[in-house]
């Protein structure tokens, strides 16, 4: 006789969340993406105490932001270069821009969000560079180095964009995440063959919670040199920050950042936020528990007839393949969804304040569907 796992550790749940989708329709929760989540308390207050702070010098140079740049360089136990934008899409496309030129390609997974989410902005604001796709050697996600050889090695005439950049998407856009070892081959790829290294990390938090490392092992420790370090789907009410490990490739960031109309006059409101993930940990606490309301909604659907999980939930996403009928029934009830993200299927994305409660009535929903 099979027993229900335990109910998850929860280590701060929001007074303010309540069940949806046939639950309280005053506070609804819905699993179509952490975007979807409000502000954490900890990002709240701060943001709170940058507008009572009275005036600031605009443009970045106020005292939040370079409190916040301060302490991401000691989050990673290095001294990088932090700018921020408003949204993620900026983010990995101006990063990009800036490692490549309009003659160049980046090597990316085909599922990639940079590749299939992005409406063409790396290749926008880098005049032209072109996106070069490989699938990997697992349906995981996950770039391999020998995909990475592979899409180097197809030609190397002057008619051909001449391969400049790898960009690793972590975690990956089916939920699945690269470990420092297969980071640290991709680079060694890369650095043998003179290309960069960028990481789209939307949800960079949640892996550091899945591995349970250094953040700067994960990056450049591991030979990434700039990651873009998603805060939006963590917690924050807006704003995600570049980090240039290699900070020569950092000249003239800047100018691209105004250019591009991502230089925010009061920066402080989108910077000081972080002050308060940073704080105790608050945007790793956040992820963990992000990643414990995926893992708990997997392992209560795992055994229902019909379904089937399609990756190994590793992040704060579950993928999982339903039957027409309970995916119409679900959405008949008020859940929200994606079936169209990565390789198909449904996606379920926990956020920072999902509650077990919703956890477990979106899963009996589905038991009971599937069972009628």
């Amino acid at each position: 006789m099979s027993h229900a796992p335990s109910a998850p550790h929860v280590s701060h749940v929001s007074p303010l969340a309540a069940p949806a989708g046939g639950g309280s329709a005053q506070t609804p929760q819905h699993f179509a993406s952490d975007n979807y989540a409000g502000i954490c308390p900890e990002a709240l207050h701060y943001l709170v105490e940058a507008n009572a702070s009275g005036h600031e010098v605009a443009y970045g140079d106020d005292t939040w932001t370079q409190r916040v740049c301060d302490g991401l360089r000691g989050l990673f136990d290095t001294d990088c270069d932090v700018f921020f934008v408003f949204n993620g899409t900026a983010a990995n496309s101006l990063a990009l821009a800036s490692l490549s030129q309009s003659y160049h390609s980046v090597i990316c997974h085909e599922l990639a969000h940079v590749e299939t989410d992005e409406c063409g902005g790396p290749e926008f604001f880098s005049n032209g560079a072109k996106l070069l796709t490989a699938r990997g050697r697992e349906n995981n996600g996950k770039l391999t180095p020998e995909a990475v050889e592979s899409v180097i090695s197809r030609r190397s005439d002057i008619h051909f964009p001449k391969p400049r950049v790898v960009t690793l998407t972590q975690a990956t856009e089916v939920g699945t995440v690269y470990t420092v070892d297969e980071i640290k081959a991709i680079s060694a790829v890369a650095r043998r063959r003179n290309l960069r290294v960028h990481m789209d990390g939307a949800r960079f938090a949640n892996a550091v919670a899945t591995l349970g490392c250094h953040p700067g092992d994960l990056t450049w420790r591991a030979g990434v040199d700039v990651l873009c370090f998603g805060g939006t789907k963590n917690g924050l009410p807006v704003g995600e920050a570049v980090v240039f490990f290699n900070r020569a490739l950092a000249e003239d960031f800047a100018y691209r950042v105004k250019q591009a109309g991502q230089l925010a006059s009061k920066m402080r409101f989108i910077s000081a936020p972080w002050l308060g993930m940073l704080e105790h940990d608050t945007w790793l606490r956040n992820a963990r528990h992000a990643n414990a309301m995926a893992q708990w909604l997997a392992e209560r659907i795992r055994d229902v007839p019909g379904v089937s999980l399609m990756f190994e939930t590793q992040a704060n996403a579950v993928f999982a393949e339903l039957p027409l009928h309970v995916i119409e029934a679900l959405r008949a009830r008020g859940w929200r969804f994606y079936t169209f993200i990565g390789a198909g299927g449904c996606r379920f994305m926990c956020a920072w304040d999902t509650r077990v409660e919703t956890v477990e009535r979106l899963a009996a929903d589905i038991r009971a569907l599937a069972g009628a």
